[in-house]
């Protein structure tokens, strides 16, 4: 039992028991509010790009860098040690000690003076971010019953567009009312309270399991891990498939509101007039809500198809996000082309809600074929690909198109913006192809890993 007089541990069994429901609910609505700060404090750069840029005088290049390669090359070499302590550590303590980190990370960036200065506040965020997921993933693992898994995942990643719902709206806002610098430091500092809150109140099971029982879960070698998990197909096709994924969702998301500020700048302001608000915090307001709720949906939608599927046929896991990245390219090309803004913004709920149906699908997979004392590793390894490849080289790749089609090609800003959204768009054919390739060794994989925890 842990302090509060619950049992952690199955008596029948020894091993780590299923959290109750109210709890398991708590917890898991508090990683989610952990996880919607992480992406709000990641995303508000993308709604002050433009100002940020100006003052600054940035290319787009450096706006691809700062917010992606910066944040992402720490976030990944930092992930994996973070990881490897998660296997045997305290996870509600690293936990805290990351929601800390990031957010006064996120608070230092409104003092930047300079692009260098920028950079390196965006890497400490992205330090502080890579002790958030693989802890919580592997708790909500342990805390949930196996066939809740794939909707629990899937709620804890709603964080994800409701987090970038708020860092664009209130991002917006805030840049009308007090300024980039600003912006950073209201953000930021609320993060603190919050990692106090989960350092203290989240429970970890594993202090319950008796010396046996962990022995029979198992302690591997970094290199036995990594050996592990590179053997595994399904595993293996997976991390691709999200790490190309997220290179088009990332290499999109710090050029979109710079898209409309640039192809629809006379629209914006009239729309925003019409309700009384600055360009910036309606855009930031509209694209939020356009993309945050219909992400949301998608996200939660994903986790009850698959839950739901895999009864029947757990191929479910891979084809849900094969055709949901298939559906994303033509619905996301057609709302960068139509001349209205407000029917661009209409049609960016499209490409949002099947760019979100994944997560669910994704993370309950790549967590099922994993060996249990291996799980928050293989989180870590996805979101290492994921982020060196999506976060990483997307926004670098798309401002170098921009900067590109802009001057070289001759096109101008808007037009050059535009066209590089539209190409980097083609690469989403990729996670479609590896995801449905997954189907093949799905079942056998899911098959293994359950024969070695009976």
């Amino acid at each position: 039992m842990d302090r509060s007089g619950v049992a952690l541990v199955d008596s029948s069994t020894g091993a780590i028991a299923p959290q109750p429901i109210g709890y398991r609910r708590y917890a898991v609505t508090l990683m989610l509010a952990l996880f919607m700060l992480s992406f709000l404090d990641r995303q508000i750069i993308n709604i002050l790009a433009e100002p940020i840029k100006h003052e600054l005088q940035l290319a787009d290049w450096q706006i691809g860098i700062m917010s992606g390669l910066a944040f992402a090359l720490l976030y990944t070499i930092a992930g994996i040690p973070i990881a490897r302590v998660a296997e045997h550590g305290n996870r509600p303590v690293i936990i805290g000690i990351a929601v800390a980190v990031w957010s006064l990370f996120t608070a230092v960036c409104g003092y930047a003076g300079s692009f260098v200065q920028l950079l390196a506040g965006r890497v400490g965020v992205g330090v502080g971010e890579a002790g958030l997921t693989p802890p919580a993933m592997s708790l909500i693992m342990d805390y949930t019953p196996a066939e809740k898994r794939a909707s629990t995942l899937a709620h804890y990643h709603i964080g994800v567009p409701l987090g970038s719902l708020m860092g664009l709206a209130l991002g917006g806002l805030l840049l009308d009312a007090v300024g980039w610098r600003s912006a950073f430091l209201v953000v930021g500092l609320p993060g603190v309270l919050l990692a106090l809150l989960a350092g203290l109140t989240l429970r970890e099971p594993r202090r319950g399991l008796s010396a046996r029982t962990i022995a029979a879960r198992g302690r591997s070698t970094f290199g036995e891990t990594v050996a592990t998990l590179a053997r595994i197909r399904t595993y293996r096709l997976f991390v691709l498939a999200t790490a190309f994924q997220a290179f088009v969702t990332y290499g999109h998301a710090p050029f979109t509101a710079s898209f409309f500020f640039r192809m629809h700048d006379g629209e914006l302001a009239r729309l925003a007039a019409t309700f009384g608000l600055e360009r910036a915090g309606f855009l930031g307001v509209a694209l939020g809500l356009a993309t945050g709720i219909t992400g949301a949906l998608g996200v939660w939608l994903g986790g009850q198809m698959a839950d739901r599927a895999s009864r029947r046929d757990v191929r479910a896991y891979a084809t849900i996000p094969a055709i949901a990245a298939l559906v994303t390219i033509p619905t996301y090309i057609a709302a960068v082309l139509v001349p209205q803004a407000w029917l661009a913004l209409a049609l960016m709920t499209i490409p949002s809600l099947f760019n979100s149906l994944w997560f669910g699908s994704v993370h309950t997979t790549q967590q099922g074929v994993a060996p249990p004392h291996m799980r928050a590793t293989a989180t870590a390894f996805l979101l290492l690909v994921l982020n060196l490849i999506g976060l990483g080289l997307g926004p670098l790749t798309v401002g170098l198109m921009s900067d590109w089609f802009s001057t070289s090609a001759g096109l101008g800003s808007g037009r050059g913006v535009q066209m590089a959204l539209i190409m980097s768009s083609f690469i989403g054919f990729v996670p479609f192809a590896l995801f449905w390739s997954a189907r093949r060794s799905i079942r056998a994989d899911l098959e293994t890993a359950q024969r070695h925890l009976s």
